[in-house]
Parts: C-alpha cells; structure tokens; sequence
C-alpha cells in the first residue's frame, strides 16, 4: 500500500469516527431533553394518583375491625379555626362589663345619662302629639269661622279645649268689658289687642313647656359622658399599675369601656339637640297660625260682626 492510499485510509477512518461520535452526541442529547420533559408530566399524572389511592385504602378500616362505619370529617374541618366556628366567644367587654366592673360613680353617670335620653324621648314625642293637636285645632278654627257669620257663634263651635277658642274668647271678653271703669281711657283696638296678646303668650307658654330639658341634655349630656371616660380611664389605668404589665389586654378592655361612656353622652345629646330644634321650628309655625286668627278675630270685633 502506497503512502498516499494509506493516507485517504486514515482519514476516512478519521471522518468515519467523527460521524459515529457526532451521531452518538445527537442521540444523547435528544434523549436527556426526552427525560427533562417527560419527567413533570410524570410528577403531574402520579399527583392525583395519591388521593385516590388514599381514597381506596380508606373504607377498608371498617371492613377488617368489623365495628360500624364512621364518617370522619374532613381535614379542613378539624384544627382551631373549626373549633372557635363552632363555638363563639362572647365579648368579654362592653355595656355588661362596663356595668359590672364599674364602681358607685360609673353606674350613677350611667343611670343619669339613661334618665335623660328617657326624659328627651318623652318630651318629644309629648310635644309632637301637642302640637299636631295645636295644627288640628287651628284647620277646625278656620272651618268655624268660614261657615259661621258671626264671630259668637264660631267660636262656640270650637272645642273647648281648643286654643283658639280660649284666645277667642279673651278677645269677645276684652270687647264686652271696653268702656268700663279704666278701660274706657284705652281704645279699643289696643284694649283687644291687650287682650289677644295675652292669649297668644299663653299658648306660646304651653308650647315652650319641655325645650328648656332638651336644651339642657343636649348641651351636658356630652360632658357627662366624658366624666364617665376620664373616671373609667383613671381606675383603668390604676388597675394597669397594680398588675404591673401595659399588654394590649391588660389596656384595651378597660379604656375601651371607657370610652363607652362618651359614646353614650353623644347617643344621648343628638338626639335632643335635633328634636329641641325641629319642635321651635314647629312651634314658630304653630304661633304663626294663632296670631292670624287673633288677627282675624280682632278684625271681627272691630267691625262688630
């Protein structure tokens, strides 16, 4: 063999080998990706492959101890969530709490605050019923007054315990009584005017009856409830020093109560506040409805009809 010829030979040999190692490479390759994709779709078909081999094991238990079956519950029902589910915790703090750890001053500004709020609630609804009857009385004057010709006979077809018949007939008294004595140096439109005048006060008086406590109320209450605060926190913060710790348990619930007492106040006060407003607002236009019959009842007795 030639050098030449045994040269081609070594490097067909040489290519040969590269090829067969380049082949083997390619192989190895394309089967380490095979086993890099193939292996989370293996983790991913045994997954639930577990619970259902759970599952079948389960009902077996019975079968072979040959006692009746029970129904376990479930895993997310066990633990301490399930637990306090099923039983609730009463709020160890609040009204019955604030009234029974509270000292002689605590439930007195409680018992004071309650007896406002009662005493508010009743005087508004006594004083919405006064005047609705007030309004009444004054559509039944204007009927009265429409129907009858003379000013006598209207006014004694209102009820008597109308107020419209009361100042009515203040105004057919003062007429019947001008002329004598001193009364006959006044005139007689400023004498029934005297006489009307005095009647209006007097239904203005009965309507005022009760604002002065919920002026009173509205104006305290909130500072009653903060006495109660300051005297909460003060025996809280007494309690705190005796038991050595500042722990948010050992502060929350006491000033906590506490301030229920401001919250009270409030509750107490606005409510007050607002009807002691809407009733003079009423009242105004109650007395607004009384002076134009006065006015109309002087107009009559003027005229003599």
């Amino acid at each position: 063999m030639t050098n030449g010829s045994v040269t081609r030979h070594t490097d067909e040999v040489r290519s040969g080998a590269g090829l067969r190692a380049l082949t083997l490479l390619s192989a190895g390759a394309l089967v380490a990706l095979s086993l890099a994709l193939s292996s989370p779709l293996r983790a991913e078909t045994a997954a639930p492959a577990a619970p259902a081999a759970a599952g079948t094991a389960a009902p077996a238990a019975p079968a072979a101890t040959g006692t009746a079956t029970t129904v376990e519950p479930a895993p997310g029902a066990q633990g301490p969530l399930a637990e306090t589910a099923a039983e609730p915790v009463s709020n160890p703090y609040g009204l019955a709490a604030l009234w029974a750890q509270g000292d002689l001053v605590a439930k007195v500004t409680l018992l004071i605050l309650a007896l406002m709020s009662m005493g508010s609630w009743y005087i508004l609804f006594t004083k919405l019923w006064e005047q609705r009857g007030l309004f009444a009385q004054g559509r039944a004057a204007q009927k009265s007054f429409a129907k009858s010709p003379g000013l006598k006979d209207a006014t004694e077809a209102l009820a008597k315990n109308s107020a419209f018949r009361a100042v009515a007939e203040q105004g057919i008294a003062a007429a019947e009584q001008h002329g004598r004595g001193l009364a006959a140096q006044v005139s007689l439109i400023d004498w029934t005017t005297a006489a009307l005048n005095r009647g209006i006060d007097g239904v203005a008086a009965g309507l005022q009856g009760g604002l002065a406590f919920l002026a009173t109320v509205g104006s305290t209450a909130p500072f009653i409830g903060l006495f109660g605060t300051v005297w909460g926190i003060y025996h809280a913060l007494i309690q705190i020093g005796l038991a050595g710790q500042a722990s948010i348990d050992k502060v929350a619930g006491p000033v906590g109560e506490a301030l229920i007492m401001t919250a009270i106040g409030l509750a107490v006060a606005v409510p007050a506040v607002l009807g002691y407003n809407w009733l003079i607002r009423r009242n105004k236009a109650a007395l607004d409805q009384v002076r134009r019959f006065a006015t109309e009842v002087e107009t009559r007795l003027l005229t003599k009809v």
